[in-house]
């Protein structure tokens, strides 16, 4: 079979431009995934967390396109009739996140997100059982979704214009001379090639030689979750400020639209890309290019110890409870139990300057597009980014 495009996994962000690619250009579209759903992996179990656009620093494509995608999401979910949480508050866990909070009320505004800078009073009618330490900040327009509900909603959005979604197809290589991707379902001819394969959109770049300096290094996310006869204490989204230097933003509060409030998640240096266990899935060289990198980082930020070391800690769930006890005081640790969504974030990560990569990058050739560092917000950019592809190919 041949098409004019191909679209490598089917996640948020290539069901989205695969979507947009058959609005823009017509043709033949045709996304393939190497599991036998739609958003196995960071697209279904993700937060399901709309984010408003505050914490990315203005002018990169993470700001641009997570304010615009959030609209353009919300308009999708309201559109469809999908349930939503509306609402957030960052809060000050001490004295000295205030310069901090204060940037991101900066940063926001800088990239025109609606945030209002409350006191504790205000605090109080938002999430009255909410902690600050003087000031908070509201974010009106961050929105909890249901993400599988998304997934199916575009998946079918996708068929009924035409896009063939191929399921349980992986990729094994990219035949450059012939135009042709080699999948465990026979050879798909391709006019143009789009690689929005999350974990794995690395290892697809490199076979075309591109974004040869740059890997993903996977970290879980796990959580717990506030027992139902205790939900009370959480009315939608209270986040803590988080250390801005890094692309985690702390354990925080979520209230589904299911009525279920999580805890978490974690940012724990995984061994593996789909290392959802203990030690389930793990890959030997993924495991030593992750090791390699992260020890390296290790040797050179003090802050990155630190930050590594209070991560690892929350295996413990007191340890995890702690830390969100400080933004609800009232929160005991009989009222929290496991929760079983586990996630895995595949930050991409710079080799060449031993540093992650903060900004979504995107890296292009004659017949290929490659999305790397999908990260969240990723979700949130997802109907965004697709526009940003499709311009991108015009």
């Amino acid at each position: 079979m041949s098409y004019d495009f191909v679209v490598v996994g089917c996640g948020i962000v290539g069901l989205t431009t695969a979507i947009a690619v058959r609005k823009a250009f017509g043709g033949t579209v045709c996304v393939f995934e190497k599991e036998q759903e739609v958003g196995v992996h960071a697209s279904g179990r993700n937060s399901g967390v709309l984010h408003a656009g505050i914490y990315y620093k203005p002018g990169t494509l993470k700001a641009r396109l997570c304010v615009e995608g959030n609209r353009l999401m919300r308009e999708y979910c309201e559109s469809k009739g999908i349930k939503s949480i509306k609402g957030k508050v960052i809060v000050a866990k001490e004295e000295r996140d205030l310069p901090a909070l204060f940037e991101l009320e900066r940063r926001a505004k800088a990239g025109g997100v609606e945030v209002k800078l409350i006191d504790e009073k205000e605090l109080k009618e938002i999430e009255p059982y909410a902690r600050t330490c003087d000031k908070a900040l509201y974010s009106p327009n961050t929105v909890v979704i249901d993400p599988k509900e998304v997934l199916g909603s575009l998946a079918e959005d996708a068929k009924s214009l035409g896009v063939e979604i191929r399921l349980g197809t992986r990729l094994l290589d990219l035949d450059r001379g012939r135009k042709e991707a080699v999948t465990t379902g026979g050879r798909l001819g391709y006019g143009f090639l789009v690689n929005a394969a999350g974990a794995y959109a690395d290892r697809i770049a490199h076979m075309r030689g591109l974004g040869l300096a740059y890997t993903m290094v996977p970290y879980k996310g796990i959580y717990l979750r506030i027992k139902d006869e205790f939900g009370y204490l959480v009315r939608s989204n209270i986040y803590p400020v988080p250390d801005i230097r890094y692309p985690f933003l702390g354990v925080h509060f979520t209230r589904t639209p299911q009525g279920t409030v999580k805890i978490g998640p974690t940012a724990i240096p995984a061994l593996s890309r789909e290392n959802y266990g203990m030690i389930s899935n793990i890959r030997y060289s993924e495991l030593v290019e992750s090791a390699s990198c992260t020890a390296k980082k290790l040797l050179t930020d003090k802050n990155y110890v630190s930050l590594a070391l209070r991560e690892i800690g929350k295996y413990l769930p007191y340890l995890m409870y702690r830390e969100a006890k400080k933004l609800v005081p009232s929160l005991g640790y009989s009222y929290i139990a496991r929760h079983p969504m586990v996630g895995i974030r595949s930050q991409l990560f710079d080799k060449s300057r031993n540093e992650l990569v903060m900004d979504y990058l995107v890296l292009q050739n004659d017949d290929s597009l490659h999305i790397l560092n999908a990260v969240s917000p990723a979700f949130t950019s997802s109907l965004a980014f697709a526009e940003y592809v499709v311009d991108r190919l015009k």
